[in-house]
């Protein structure tokens, strides 16, 4: 069944999009703003993470547990993301509590206090949640990856920030952020359930109305590898596991050959019947876990590889992935493997969107990447026409050792031995 989303913008240039699933009894709704961490400077590292906990935390007319209290209350959810170019706040609930949802989001997206005392209040939590970050070691060693593959860049320092940069934040400065990019030419909401979209508009125009115009932040280009060899980083973690964290410069959003690069994704980790579960899991039994993901920016993307491993499997894990990423770059998949992942990719697509939620999501992010909502049957044409020629091209292209940054986080090992086993 394909579902009609509808887009309309609000005289000061917000967004609005909505689907509408009359099969279902809930509605989510979220408000993104077009800003994250892309888009702050070395001092301002971790200001729209901390600008998203402090919209929690009152308002002129609620208090943070009235926040709380009046979605929770309904039966309904409320939460909040950060990315590196965009953020979050959303809310889930039965569908005749719409305008309800709509209120508060409002409120906290527009009305937030950010009192003294809130500010130093939520710095000791978010100082917690980066410490906690810092004590899981695949985290840790995902942050350590994005950290090496774009050193210096807004791309490479962690969402959270550190605990030097939250600790300067004041309040004039975090008005200040939010005053300038939360306008109207940077807001989209996104609600799908069972609603109408000229409710859902009539809804936001009444609480909308004053938010001013403006327009989106421009982030700093990312520079791709500075170097014509693997960049590696290592430190030293008295942990069981060693957590290896694996990542090669890929293409941004806009690049037609995004879809190739999902397949080849699919092929090489994204499942338990991938190349790297079948051989690293299955074959040798060297980890538990091992996945590879996609990410996509504007200008650039990653693709990554991450897994747990015993220390004194990890030489021989490396050389079993450095020998899949090769085969994959010298040979195209057979037709029949390239179907399974095709099937895989868009029969995933398929089921996320039968909830309202990632309904919602699906638009925010479209919106958001493409000015936009994506057709998804438009995307399931798009990854069925991959050839398998496609996905050795891609490989080539993305694979490539020049363009491989690798983050390690755990017992010591050798930088040599390791640079000798990527190389």
């Amino acid at each position: 069944m394909i579902l009609p989303y509808q887009l309309t913008r609000l005289s000061n240039g917000t967004r609005v999009a909505s689907v509408e699933m009359p099969h279902m009894r809930s509605v989510s709704i979220g408000f993104w703003a077009a800003v994250g961490g892309r888009h702050e400077t070395k001092a301002q590292a971790g200001i729209s993470h901390f600008i998203e906990h402090l919209l929690f935390k009152g308002t002129k007319t609620r208090s943070p547990r009235q926040i709380i209290e009046a979605v929770e209350g309904v039966g309904g959810y409320l939460n909040a993301f950060t990315t590196e170019d965009h953020t979050c706040y959303y809310a889930k609930a039965a569908a005749p509590h719409l305008r309800g949802l709509c209120s508060v989001l409002n409120d906290m997206y527009q009305h937030a206090t950010m009192t003294p005392v809130e500010i130093e209040r939520e710095r000791e939590v978010v100082k917690e949640e980066i410490l906690m970050y810092r004590d899981q070691p695949s985290q840790h060693a995902e942050e350590l990856l994005a950290e090496t593959m774009w050193p210096g860049q807004p791309l490479g320092r962690p969402l959270t920030g550190t605990l030097e940069s939250i600790a300067r934040f004041q309040r004039d400065d975090l008005q200040a952020f939010q005053r300038r990019h939360y306008n109207g030419g940077a807001t989209t909401v996104t609600v799908a359930g069972n609603v109408r979209h000229e409710k859902v508009v009539g809804y936001l125009n009444e609480v909308l109305e004053r938010l001013p115009k403006g327009r989106g932040p421009r982030g700093a280009a990312a520079r791709g590898p500075a170097g014509d060899a693997a960049a590696i980083s290592l430190v030293k973690a008295d942990t069981e596991q060693t957590h290896l964290a694996m990542g090669f410069h890929a293409l941004g959003r806009d690049d037609e050959r995004r879809y190739a690069l999902k397949i080849l994704s699919v092929l090489l980790g994204e499942n338990m019947s991938s190349r790297l579960f079948q051989q690293l899991r299955e074959r040798y039994g060297f980890c538990y876990s091992v996945q590879s993901s996609i990410e996509t920016f504007q200008d650039t993307g990653v693709i990554d590889i991450c897994a747990g491993l015993d220390p004194a499997k990890l030489d021989r894990a490396l050389k079993v992935i450095m020998r899949e990423i090769d085969r994959l770059c010298d040979r195209a998949p057979s037709q029949a493997e390239l179907r399974r992942a095709q099937d895989y990719a868009v029969g995933q697509t398929c089921m996320g969107l039968e909830s309202t939620s990632n309904q919602m999501m699906w638009m925010g992010e479209s919106i958001l990447g493409y000015g936009r909502v994506l057709d998804p049957g438009d995307v399931e044409r798009r990854l069925l026409a991959v050839t398998r020629e496609d996905v050795q091209e891609i490989a080539q292209v993305c694979l490539d050792r020049r363009r491989m940054a690798v983050a390690i986080v755990g017992p010591a090992k050798d930088r040599d031995a390791l640079a000798a086993l990527v190389s």
